[in-house]
């Protein structure tokens, strides 16, 4: 368990430093962002046959910052439709 709140971090602070721009996000949301990704480069990477989901390989490792790369820029599309509108 811990281990997994680790690498969340790990994924949440690699996804902000490859996405360009300042994120307004707290320690908290990068952390759940991150484990978002890597619980979903694991269900990927497994339905690719390279290991399981509780499994740290390379191919769910790629996938998972990708994804939480994602979930950032939507986190921050949602963040700012909601100052926008205030």
């Amino acid at each position: 368990m811990i281990g997994f709140i680790i690498a969340g971090l790990v994924i949440g602070a690699l996804a902000r430093l490859i996405k360009p721009g300042k994120q307004n996000l707290g320690l908290l949301a990068t952390l759940l962002l991150g484990l978002a990704g890597s619980v979903i480069g694991g269900v990927i990477a497994s339905l690719l046959g390279t290991g399981n989901i509780f499994e740290l390989n390379f191919l769910g490792f790629i996938v998972a910052v990708i994804a939480a790369v994602l979930l950032i820029g939507t986190a921050e599309a949602l963040a700012g439709r909601r100052r926008v509108t205030r």
